[in-house]
């Protein structure tokens, strides 16, 4: 065989490998929507982990404060007639713990208040809603928080 034909024959043989190896690839036509499609799932549902999970922060920071408020409610309520009798500032327990538990019912929560004559404890348990992780199967979470205060005729000077 002369050289002419050796090269057309192996030329002929590597188009024939060519075609073989395409066909048996397949048509790759959608394959990058196919895998955008996978990337946006995955970014979707870690854009939903975040919110949720800043959710879930956000409700821990509304218990506190809802605790720390109903406290505050509860340590305005002084002993007015030992503060005349002798000037001692110390709190009046049935009506701090009405205050604070009259509070975490305005503020549609649950709670437990100890009260003692220098300080109110008040433990607040809320509801609160998780839009975002719902998809995950938590609608709301349940916070508990304590906060306590102390009575005072003014702020600190």
């Amino acid at each position: 065989m002369t050289p002419h034909l050796r090269a057309a024959a192996r030329a002929g043989v590597v188009s024939g490998l060519r075609r073989q190896l395409t066909a048996a690839r397949g048509d790759d036509r959608g394959a990058v929507a196919v895998m955008l499609l996978f990337i946006g799932m995955i970014a979707i549902v870690a854009a939903a982990g975040l919110l949720g999970g800043g959710a879930v922060f956000a409700a821990r920071a509304h218990g506190y404060d809802l605790a720390q408020a109903a406290a505050r409610a509860g340590a305005q309520q002084i002993d007015t007639g030992a503060y005349r009798t002798d000037g001692t500032v110390r709190l009046d327990a049935a009506r701090a713990a009405q205050a604070a538990k009259q509070f975490l019912a305005a503020a549609d929560a649950t709670g437990n208040v100890q009260v003692t004559a220098a300080e109110i404890t008040v433990t607040a348990t809320s509801r609160q809603a998780t839009p975002m992780l719902r998809m995950f199967g938590i609608a709301t979470i349940t916070v508990t928080s304590t906060a306590a205060a102390t009575p005072t005729l003014g702020p600190p000077t």
